[in-house]
């Protein structure tokens, strides 16, 4: 029998199989009279999407979907979005699918009351003028509702939106306290779909925030622990969310551990990250894929400051070994379980944009203070080629 676990931490949850029963319920608590459904052009002939809109038709919420969106969001693709939502009527929005649906859908919300939200609100603007949430000016954003298809980004617990620049190829993060969604449905059924390639691929972007908040040199405790354990889920359930996409319990413990993160991240992200978004925007590569396989690269470049972390992590997961060493083998044995390659040259990434990718990831805000430690642009670099060429400076007889 399946049970709907209730939790509010750090907004109102609720988590497994047939969750979706009280979305109608929620919006009408919500007083979402029209949403506008927002989900990525793959998801229209997919299950998830004809049971959410079958769904509101049962419950007789007049609704509309907008699918008109990049892997990687961009800022026109949010004006389109605004424009659909201003033309339809609509009072609110309901995001379904992964980091890109979640990702257009608030930065949606945000323009469609703030023109100039995307400026006002970009990550260095935020850190320079809203030092806590209380700082932020209240504008009263349209109710959202999110339902993850995917366990990786964590989107949904998360007041941020990662929006690609497309003229100049880079990723900007926008944050305001109202972008944290109203509701989140973490229901399994909606990622039963999900092909084996997504769910490691994915499940690898979950596992990578939960280790470098982890590795974050900023003290926050609260989120290290939960860290400690989404890492531990992990370990548990990816493997099997892969093998059968129908197991229940592993794909509920997925979307836990990735919700988990972005509760994890607050503590702040690092050079995998920092990598990952300038890549993604130039070579529009899965953000998850190269997360996967960037991250024994980073953490090898961070080993001299991360190994005791590292070695205490690998003891709560009773590896064989628990030290460094003995983590890595972990991460690269599941990687290789996964499908995941070992390196980006086989996607398709060239070395020589190796001195582009270090100075754009030294500039990014997962580089600049919470990293665990401070790395140059022409360490990222390095660090590009070797994970372009396979080179892992550690040699490892898994």
């Amino acid at each position: 029998m399946s049970v709907l676990h209730y939790w509010n931490y750090p907004t109102e949850i609720f988590c497994g199989p047939d969750a979706l029963a009280v979305l109608a319920q929620r919006c009408n608590l919500l007083e979402m009279r029209k949403p506008m459904l927002v989900t990525d052009p793959g998801m229209l002939a997919l299950e998830p999407l004809a049971l959410l809109k079958a769904h509101l038709i049962e419950a007789d919420i007049p609704f509309a979907v907008f699918s008109d969106i990049h892997s990687n969001p961009t800022l026109e693709d949010v004006a389109r979005g605004v424009s659909a939502f201003q033309a339809g009527g609509h009072d609110s929005l309901i995001a379904l699918g992964g980091g890109s649906a979640m990702d257009a859908a608030k930065g949606i919300s945000l323009a469609a009351v703030d023109r100039h939200g995307l400026e006002r609100f970009e990550w260095s603007q935020v850190i320079e003028r809203y030092p806590s949430l209380a700082d932020f000016p209240r504008l009263e954003l349209p109710k959202l509702i999110a339902l993850p298809t995917t366990a990786g980004t964590g989107s949904e617990l998360g007041r941020e939106a990662v929006l690609t620049l497309s003229e100049h190829n880079i990723k900007q993060v926008i944050s305001h306290p109202e972008l944290l969604p109203a509701t989140v449905i973490l229901d399994p059924i909606l990622t039963r779909e999900l092909p084996p390639a997504l769910t490691a691929a994915t499940g690898m972007d979950a596992l990578t925030h939960h280790i470098e908040a982890f590795c974050s040199p900023l003290y926050h405790p609260m989120s290290a622990g939960v860290a400690v354990e989404g890492v531990r889920l992990i370990q548990q359930h990816l493997a099997a969310a892969c093998a059968d996409g129908q197991d229940m319990v592993a794909r509920e413990g997925m979307l836990v551990a990735s919700a988990m993160a972005a509760v994890a991240f607050q503590k702040g992200l690092g050079g995998v990250h920092a990598l990952a978004h300038p890549l993604g925007a130039r070579y529009h590569r899965h953000h998850g894929l190269l997360n996967a396989i960037l991250l024994p690269y980073v953490m090898v470049a961070n080993r001299a400051v991360i190994s005791d972390d590292i070695a205490r992590l690998a003891r709560y997961l009773e590896l064989p070994q628990a030290d460094f060493d003995g983590f890595l083998r972990w991460i690269l044995q599941l990687r290789r379980q996964l499908g995941i390659p070992h390196s980006l040259g086989e996607i398709g990434l060239e070395a020589d944009a190796a001195p582009w990718v270090g100075e754009q990831a030294v500039a990014d805000i997962s580089s600049s203070d919470t990293n665990a430690r401070p790395l140059s642009a022409d360490e990222y670099s390095q660090i590009f080629r070797n994970a372009v060429h396979g080179e892992l400076a550690l040699v490892l007889d898994a």
